[in-house]
């Protein structure tokens, strides 16, 4: 015990509370006991433990607004970190912070959800309009592509009010998020939540960032091959025979697979919506969910033939692909690593892993702000108006310690990605290791 009234533990004492039950973290040198209220947590049990036992002070001032701050009393141990520092990076970024608070950009939304929301709508009546009062075929396909565009307005919408309020209160923002998530996309925004989350916290950790986890389809890295273990799912990531043929092509799969990447998300929506895991708001979920399954196949049904029916679906999955497009070009070609997010290396993990897209102002509407991933992930709760406000700052903090800050044009990106790709399936195509051969393989390399 050092000094009068406070007492200390070391950072290594503090890396033993890191498991469910027995969780831990520091906040700005103090230490707060969150086992019991891990669950409870708004943001998901997943980050607290992806940070468990470390001081998350970066972490905590990116995720939540001042305001939080008076509910940490109640969870303080009573001790503080002896060997508690900041780094010279850290304290530029609170600072940046601060300033952006005394600004007012946390808050100043301006009237872009408003302005999404409204061509969402409109949208949909002409969709309407095209498939139940149109005969012609252009005018169905039309439609599709339409609808694909809306898919992509509404899922900025449910983003954005997944990271901080968009609308006048917390009851009208979980409304917004069920419409334009689960009732307009048929994608659970409890879905959402549980794994964007788990992304931002453990940027590219290839074993901890589910965004990341695709086998046995895409590998962006041949780390992969060793079959690791996924922390975010609790099971392994088994590279077998089928994972290294379908990896061995991913650089040629990788934009027609995107075109159907709607049907893992559907997918992926109904086995959390109905497993055992707690999930938040379940009814509602399921309910948004049910409405999507309503009037998706009800207007799919008014079109005249399955040709068209088919069509239709194929078109609108395709235009929508754009967007699962880009998510892929903001990570796959950035750097990784493996294990958990280290909460004192937070600024230097988002520069690393995360690349921004460059484009003119008029296309931010098209990419709903994201194209300033960096941005985006060291300010989560930022308005997304204010994203290419904040960017040549965060190009001088960078150059500043001298971290990446890589944006590259849309045409650029996607060769960056295609290369990372393209370097993993060459080396899965690697025949020197004798436990992946077999006849099969064999068959189809024949001839390279």
């Amino acid at each position: 015990m050092e000094g009068e009234n406070k007492k200390y533990i070391t950072s290594e004492e503090l890396k033993v509370h890191n498991k469910p039950g027995d969780l831990w973290i520091s906040i700005q040198g103090k230490v707060y006991n969150v086992s019991d209220w891990a669950k409870d947590h708004p943001g998901g049990e997943v980050p607290l433990l992806n940070l468990a036992g470390q001081d998350v002070t970066d972490a905590f001032i990116a995720y939540h607004p001042g305001t939080a701050w008076k509910y940490l009393d109640k969870f303080f141990t009573g001790y503080h970190l002896k060997d508690f520092s900041v780094s010279e990076v850290s304290k530029d970024y609170r600072r940046l912070v601060s300033e952006f608070v005394k600004m007012g950009l946390f808050e100043n939304k301006q009237h872009v959800t408003l302005y999404t929301l409204t061509s969402v709508a409109v949208m949909f009546a002409i969709v309407l309009y095209g498939v139940i009062c149109c005969t012609s075929v252009w005018a169905h396909l039309g439609s599709a592509l339409l609808l694909g565009l809306l898919w992509m307005q509404s899922t900025y919408v449910g983003h954005d009010s997944g990271h901080y309020e968009v609308m006048s209160s917390p009851g009208y923002n979980k409304l917004a998020q069920i419409i334009c998530g689960n009732c307009m996309t048929g994608i659970s925004i409890a879905w959402w939540k549980w794994t964007h989350n788990a992304h931002h916290i453990s940027c590219n950790s290839l074993d901890h960032d589910p965004d990341l986890q695709h086998i046995p389809v895409f590998a962006v890295s041949e780390r992969f091959f060793n079959s690791m273990r996924s922390v975010f799912y609790g099971r392994k990531l088994k590279f077998d025979c089928l994972s290294r043929f379908l990896v061995s092509y991913q650089h040629w799969t990788f934009y027609p697979v995107l075109c159907f990447a709607r049907l893992n998300l559907y997918l992926q929506t109904l086995l959390l919506l109905f497993s055992r895991r707690s999930v938040p708001d379940r009814a509602y979920n399921i309910m948004g969910v049910l409405v999507f399954w309503t009037w998706f196949p009800l207007l799919i049904s008014c079109l005249p033939n399955w040709g068209e029916r088919v069509m239709f679906v194929l078109a609108s999955f395709a235009a929508c692909s754009i967007q699962h497009l880009q998510f892929c070009l903001n990570h796959f070609a950035a750097d990784t690593y493996i294990g958990p997010p280290n909460g004192n290396d937070w600024f230097e993990k988002q520069t690393s892993g995360t690349l921004d897209i460059s484009c003119s102002t008029w296309m931010d509407w098209f990419f709903g702000g994201l194209q300033f991933q960096l941005e985006h992930h060291l300010f989560p709760r930022l308005p997304r108006a204010q994203l290419r406000k904040v960017s040549p700052l965060v190009i001088d903090l960078c150059k500043k310690h001298n971290l990446p800050y890589r944006s590259l044009s849309f045409f650029e990106a996607n060769l960056w990605t295609l290369k990372t790709l393209r370097t993993a399936a060459l080396q899965a195509r690697d025949l020197t290791n004798p436990s992946y051969q077999n006849m099969l393989w064999d068959a189809f390399n024949t001839h390279g």
